[in-house]
């Protein structure tokens, strides 16, 4: 049986050997829960040049928690009111429903562990309004051929335009 205690349930993965996986942007995302078999958490690894960011814009998951971890370089996450830096050997955590967006500002590459809980985030929002009906926070989606994002209003439904 496998347990918690259980060495048989230890998963080891190469960060270098798994695939980038862009997601819309082309950046270096490494996406290391599958390789990890991780059930209850989302792990993955950035590396950036400067300029690029770690998500295409200020958002928010509302059902996951996020922590991340600069490993080489400085990030800078832009929030609605303010900004924050994030150095080397330093972490940042975003609750629920705190909307954010990283990015490196630096001269150098940025490094980045991004962790999130729970794995599956399935409500990721963008702070605009609605142009039919005016709610705020429109959901992001996927597109059907996986290659992009579209924005929807959880209200009425209505797609709009993405940033």
């Amino acid at each position: 049986m496998r347990g918690a205690l259980d060495p048989s349930c230890m998963e080891h993965v190469s960060i270098d050997e798994v695939d980038p996986v862009a997601m819309g942007a082309d950046i270096d995302r490494r996406g290391l829960s599958d390789p990890l078999s991780t059930t209850n958490l989302a792990v993955n690894h950035y590396r950036l040049t400067p300029g690029e960011r770690l998500s295409g814009s200020l958002h928010t998951h509302t059902d996951q928690e996020e922590v991340f971890v600069v490993v080489e370089g400085e990030a800078t996450f832009e929030r609605l009111d303010d900004d924050v830096t994030v150095g080397a050997g330093e972490a940042v955590r975003f609750g629920p429903g705190e909307y954010q967006s990283g990015v490196n500002d630096g001269d150098g590459e940025l490094r980045v562990l991004g962790l999130g809980a729970p794995r599956d985030s399935e409500d990721v929002r963008v702070p605009q309004s609605c142009p039919e009906c005016g709610h705020e926070n429109l959901r992001i989606l996927p597109t059907e051929d996986g290659e992009g994002f579209v924005t929807v209003c959880p209200e009425c439904g209505t797609e709009a335009d993405g940033d």
